[in-house]
């Protein structure tokens, strides 16, 4: 300390020799900027690590940017008639504040990996092993953000320039072409550049083989591939689609280990609980990260804006899904329709499809001794009868979403509210891989033996029986299993429906139209009525949808598969313009332009 006094009284000393006009300057660094930031690896790996930060926000997947794409899908319903009401009936006006906040937070990415790509330049054979997979995993999440907003706002703005963001106009590049009036061709401008970032990815990216943080949270090559034949996908190019599938699967056919090696795992709810025994596991191939309950903080942080030391850093999907009875606010209920299709097929020995354990918190008298990887008849810890029938909502009744909740788990007796469910969320899984593959395969060549195969991989998890290859013995057969009987099965109420929905066209054929209607139709139900008799139905039986109380897409206006760009923002920003939803108009001819198919139903 004495040292210390001395050496500051020198300094103050020598300063008085010296020049007035001389000045000492000093960089404040709790006051960083573009100019003093950036300039080092270790300042752009903080930037990574922001990036992570912000695709566990409000608007991106901690709860809201999350439940849209759930909501908007055939699978589930919102049972509290309030909460994402405007989504689930397909209908949300440019007014909506909700709906642009995920706009808003995925533009905050968007930001922070434009600013790292400003940093590491074009050149990739010049960067350094560290810098490589710094600019590798901006790009995935680049990519990442921009398939989100053009699989929600159809036709976002384009902005790769970190320079872009300097004034309120440039806040939000035009999205059209100068001249181009049709909000289409910024989709397609959007996916071509969605595409780009993710091969460049793969390429950038170390496999998950490289162990710690880049198996465990971090993204991979494998995930940058994933995502990649997703993009792919959306545009119906399957042939190219394909080949990247197959090398996602190749090691776990015995082939090279171009991205390592994913497996399904043996325990189906494996994929939906937390804990290190569980998270970032052989089946995961992207997943978003969140704190387990125990070493959480105390203050939820909604927004990017938020920079608490001491945030939760879980997820709010939880409280969305959760039992009013429970804690829960009540909002999304699973679609009787889904129910059913559980219920539909048994397994070889007779038991229960598993992931209706974990996809549906209902009560079934085979589980009173404890399905296999189950906890048995469980809502939290309360033990479930079939005379105390749970229901997410008390005035409007339905069947309470299991997955990505610990409502199958016992960890605590009711829904921890806020940001505090500390499950990652995973957005790809290696079971996507396979039905994907399978519905290329079958696009391209129709139903093979190889499709048939990877469909009954996924199958077999489940211990289900493998398909009668003679009764899909077409494309449209086969196709029409896949859509709606494998995929919801495995993915019922995960993010990625809306998006399945929009790349097959469903809106735009009547006949697929009319079958959404069909599979989200509901009926209202409470305790009282029916123990007073008043009805006699129960929220497990399939519904009538001549005479359902509704059905989401009931209010269904055309170009409202996609999200309207919020009037506020196209106020504040004059370069932008409005999408279809905001014009209410069909995307129809357009889709049937480009060629790509609308598989015709088939009743299987």
């Amino acid at each position: 300390m004495k040292l210390y006094k001395f050496s500051l009284a020198l300094m103050l000393g020598l300063g008085t020799l010296t020049s007035c006009n001389d000045k000492l300057e000093l960089d404040n660094p709790n006051e960083q900027t573009t100019a003093n930031f950036g300039n080092s690896v270790d300042d752009l790996e903080e930037c990574v690590i922001a990036c992570y930060n912000h695709i566990r926000m409000e608007g991106t997947y901690a709860r809201v940017g999350y439940n849209i794409d759930v909501t908007r899908a055939d699978e589930v319903w919102n049972s509290s008639q309030v909460w994402y009401l405007p989504f689930d009936d397909m209908n949300d006006p440019v007014t909506d504040d909700i709906n642009q906040w995920s706009w808003r937070d995925w533009y905050y990415t968007i930001n922070v990996t434009n600013f790292i790509l400003s940093r590491v330049g074009e050149d990739n054979a010049s960067l350094s092993d560290r810098l490589k997979r710094i600019k590798g995993q901006a790009l995935f999440i680049r990519g990442l953000a921009y398939y989100n907003l053009a699989g929600y706002y159809q036709n976002p703005a384009l902005i790769t320039d970190y320079s872009q963001y300097s004034t309120l106009n440039g806040l939000y590049a035009a999205n059209h072409a100068e001249g181009d009036t049709d909000g289409n061709a910024q989709y397609e401008r959007v996916l071509d550049q969605v595409e780009k970032d993710f091969l460049e990815a793969i390429d950038l990216l170390p496999a998950k083989t490289e162990g710690g943080q880049w198996s465990k949270g971090r993204a991979t090559s494998g995930a940058a591939a994933g995502y990649y034949a997703r993009a792919l996908m959306m545009r119906h190019k399957y042939s190219e689609a394909l080949v990247v599938l197959k090398n996602i699967m190749s090691a776990a056919d015995g082939g090279n280990e171009l991205y390592g090696e994913y497996k399904l795992m043996d325990n189906f709810g494996a994929n939906f609980q937390e804990g290190p025994d569980f998270e970032n596991n052989d089946e995961s191939i992207f997943e978003v990260q969140f704190l387990d309950l125990e070493s959480q903080g105390t203050d939820d942080e909604w927004t990017p804006v938020n920079t608490s030391a001491n945030a939760t850093q879980g997820h709010a999907i939880e409280s969305n899904y959760g039992p009013g009875d429970f804690g829960g606010w009540a909002d999304l209920s699973v679609s009787p329709w889904l129910y059913n299709l559980y219920k539909a097929e048994t397994t070889t020995d007779g038991s229960l499809d598993p992931r209706l354990y974990w996809t549906v918190g209902t009560y079934e008298p085979a589980w009173d001794n404890g399905p296999a990887n189950g906890y048995g008849n469980v809502c939290y810890t309360t033990k479930m009868t079939a005379d105390n029938m749970v229901v997410t909502n008390n005035g409007f009744g339905g069947l309470p979403i299991a997955k990505n909740t610990n409502l199958r788990t016992g960890m605590y007796d009711k829904v921890v509210q806020g940001l505090h469910c500390g499950i990652n969320l995973r957005l790809m899984r290696y079971s996507d891989v396979l039905l994907r593959a399978a519905e290329c395969e079958n696009e391209i060549s129709g139903p093979t033996a190889d499709a048939f195969k990877w469909i009954d991989k996924v199958r077999a998890r489940a211990g289900l029986r493998p398909l009668d290859q003679s009764k899909f013995n077409t494309a449209d057969k086969l196709f029409e299993q896949i859509a709606n009987v494998e995929r919801p099965k495995e993915f019922g109420c995960e993010f990625g429906r809306g998006f399945d929905l929009i790349r097959w066209g469903f809106f735009y054929a009547a006949d697929r139209l009319d079958q959404l209607r069909q599979h989200a139709a509901v009926n209202f139900w409470t305790k009282a009525n029916y123990d007073k008799g008043e009805y006699t139905y129960t929220p497990k039986d399939p519904v009538d949808y001549s005479s359902c109380s509704k059905s989401s897409y009931d209010t269904y206006v055309q170009g409202h598969e996609f999200l309207p760009i919020f009037q506020g923002t196209l106020n504040d920003n004059p370069n932008l313009v409005g999408n279809s939803a905001n014009n209410s108009s069909s995307n129809a001819s357009w889709f049937r332009s480009k060629g790509w198919t609308i598989h015709p139903v088939v009743n299987l």
